[in-house]
Order: C-alpha cells, then sequence, then structure tokens
C-alpha cells in the first residue's frame, strides 16, 4: 500500500511539473496596437492597411469591432484556448455590448478560428462562423492565397454581423459540417469548463475519466461514430488529467494581461471592453 501511495506522488508531482513547464511554455498574448495584427510576415504593408481601413470603416459606421491575427503558432495550446486567452485580453468590442470578433490563423498549425463575443452570437453564430471558414477562407488558403481568404472572410463576418444573412449551404457544405472536427471546440470547452470542478470533487484520475467519458458519449451522439467517440474521450480525459483543466488559469492569465494589452491601444487602437464566452468555429486547411 506505501509503494503504491508512493508511485501515486511521484506521478503527482511528475504530473505537476509537467503542467508548470507548459504554462511558462505557452505562446504570449501580442499587445494589441492595430486591427491587424501580423506576426509572420504573411501580409505586405498594403494588404494589412487595405484591411485595417475596411475594418475601421465598419466599426466607426456600426461599433463592433473585428481584429485578425496572424501568429506562426499556439502550440502546445490548441487554438480555441489560445484564441479565448487573446480575446480576454484584447477584450474587444463595446463594454455591455460585446459586439467583438476575431479572426485568427495559425499558419504553421493549419488552423484557424473565428471567435466571437456576446453580442455577436445571435448573427455571428457557431454554424455561420463554421461556414465562413469552410466555404470561403479554406479554400484559398488551400490555393495559398492567404490575403484573399482573410480579406474574403472578413467581408463575409461584416456582412453577417450587418444584418446578412449567407447563402443557403450546398449538400457538399452541409455533409462536411457533421465532420468530427466540428466537436473539437466543445470538446475543449469541456474539458476546460469542468475539468477543474470534477478534480476537486472526485480527484485528479477518477475527475479525468468522468469527463473523458461525457467527451466520448457527446462524441458519440454527435459523430454516431465509435472512433470518434474514443478520440474525443482520449483527449479529454488526457487534457484534464495532464493540462489541469486549465480554466482556472485562462482566466487568471487574461485577467493579468488585460491592463497592458489594453493600454497598448496608445499605438491607436484598443479594446472596447467587451467579453467573449467561447463562441465562434474553427478549422484547418
Amino acid at each position: 500500500m506505501k509503494a503504491v501511495r508512493q508511485l501515486w506522488m511521484a506521478l503527482l508531482a511528475c504530473t505537476v511539473l509537467f503542467g508548470a513547464f507548459a504554462v511558462h511554455a505557452l505562446v504570449a498574448v501580442p499587445a494589441l496596437t492595430a486591427r491587424v495584427t501580423d506576426e509572420t510576415g504573411t501580409l505586405t504593408a498594403e494588404q494589412k492597411g487595405a484591411l485595417e481601413q475596411v475594418l475601421q470603416a465598419f466599426e466607426q459606421r456600426k461599433g463592433t469591432q473585428i481584429a485578425v491575427l496572424i501568429v506562426p503558432t499556439t502550440q502546445p495550446e490548441a487554438i480555441e484556448q489560445y484564441s479565448l486567452r487573446v480575446v480576454q485580453a484584447w477584450k474587444l468590442g463595446r463594454k455591455a455590448v460585446d459586439d467583438g470578433a476575431l479572426l485568427i490563423v495559425a499558419k504553421d498549425d493549419r488552423a484557424l478560428r473565428i471567435e466571437v463575443g456576446y453580442g455577436l452570437e445571435g448573427s455571428l453564430n457557431d454554424a455561420v462562423s463554421s461556414r465562413i471558414i469552410r466555404e470561403i477562407i479554406v479554400p484559398r488558403f488551400q490555393q495559398g492565397d492567404f490575403y484573399g481568404g482573410i480579406a474574403a472572410g472578413v467581408d463575409q463576418m461584416i456582412r453577417v454581423a450587418d444584418g446578412e444573412a449567407l447563402l443557403p449551404p450546398s449538400a457538399g457544405a452541409q455533409k462536411g459540417a457533421a465532420g468530427v472536427w466540428r466537436l473539437a471546440p466543445l470538446l475543449l470547452m469541456l474539458s476546460i469548463v469542468f475539468g477543474r470542478v470534477l478534480r476537486a470533487a472526485f480527484g485528479r484520475l477518477p475527475g479525468a475519466l468522468i469527463a473523458g467519458g461525457g467527451a466520448a458519449l457527446i462524441a458519440w451522439l454527435t459523430a454516431a461514430g465509435m472512433l470518434a467517440a474514443i478520440i474525443a474521450g482520449a483527449i479529454v480525459f488526457l487534457f484534464t488529467l495532464v493540462g489541469a483543466g486549465m480554466g482556472g488559469y485562462v482566466g487568471s492569465y487574461g485577467a493579468g494581461r488585460r491592463g497592458g494589452s489594453n493600454g497598448a491601444g496608445r499605438g491607436g487602437f484598443g479594446g472596447g471592453g467587451g467579453t467573449f464566452g467561447g463562441g465562434g468555429a474553427s478549422g484547418r486547411w
């Protein structure tokens, strides 16, 4: 029994050390100084300027803040988690209106996401955001046209936020919407929101097992596939077990950086105090 206890404590110590290392290795949230932030050199100065003008004109007319961020990678975090950290720090959108949105591209990861503030979730909802990514942005990215994909995506985000509806989805798009990748944001939020609570209530391993089982059930009911259920359950189990259900850290990290990031608005642009709850969609190319 003593040997089992010692083994358990050793595993726990290793997990804590790994978690501490992962936290320190997280990609930093860049300062918010413009509506378009490109840390990869993908866009030319003229392209950034054109996007900036479009977004600035829309904000002046509508009040809604939309920003674009291009980073090399979000690893070791998933793009959903990193994106949430960014918008918590930048606070796009007007305070109490919460009409902010972020288009983030992790170029080396071949991943992208549209993060939506509470006030835009009625129009720029998860399904619409997913269609913009799949049907408008990703095809252009696959051809190597990053500026074209971002510009077209931003244009559609503006149109939807302005009250226009997207065209009816094609049959192929409807079929693709049923893919398991659509589950990624849901699974991530499950592990973030419930992982810490389950670990506190039942312990690290039992809490991770419960979280993984819940994710597997959701995947089974949504994707109707055993493989998807197994993968989903394993991902959430490991994330909750090793990643400590990092919701608490995400919140504290974002809160700790908010003042500095908003102060970066001295460069001409800053967030208006909007809040986000994880709404939006992700994709890959």
